[in-house]
């Protein structure tokens, strides 16, 4: 799947041992957010902001895939995100049809991405989620927001050992 994928434009900074530190650029993202009560299916907000892109919208627009798929847990709530094509403008897209889906510009941050493949529950997301958070302070950044979960690959038609998928922490710039 994210071989043909737009994916968001980062620079590598550095790269150490089990982790690398990307400055990515300002995007625009659709999100989906919920109440996370411990049975949240990703499928729901996948399908929600697909909708959108898909053509849900106020002038029927078909908008492109991209890749990753981010999610994350913040303050209780479940967020899903899709990056928007780097060819659209914020002024440009159009409104969602459905209420639970928001346009969002998104300020490119320094971040620490643990690369990794396989399934992606929430057991081991959680895990490598608190590796890396190790590594960050290990190796003197500071992290500013909670672990995302980056999904390059569908997973219905990708074997897990080939899947891609990332564990991203947003860290403050201390150069």
């Amino acid at each position: 799947m994210s071989e043909k994928l737009e994916e968001p434009k980062y620079d590598l900074i550095r790269s150490l041992d089990s982790f690398e530190i990307r400055l990515y650029d300002n995007t625009i993202q659709a999100r989906f957010i919920t109440k996370d009560d411990g049975s949240y299916s990703p499928s729901n907000g996948f399908r929600t902001i697909a909708g959108y892109i898909f053509g849900g919208n106020n002038s029927g627009q078909k908008i492109a895939m991209t890749a990753p798929v981010h999610m994350w847990n913040d303050q209780g709530m479940m967020k899903m995100a899709f990056t928007m094509p780097s060819e659209h403008d914020f002024s440009d897209l159009p409104i969602p049809n459905n209420s639970s889906v928001e346009i969002v510009k998104v300020t490119g941050k320094l971040t620490a991405v643990m690369k990794f493949s396989g399934f992606v529950g929430r057991n081991k997301v959680d895990r490598l989620s608190k590796t890396l958070l190790k590594l960050i302070l290990k190796n003197k950044f500071e992290p500013i927001s909670p672990h995302i979960l980056a999904v390059y690959d569908n997973p219905w038609t990708t074997l897990p050992f080939l899947r891609r998928n990332e564990i991203l922490i947003p860290i403050k710039d201390n150069s």
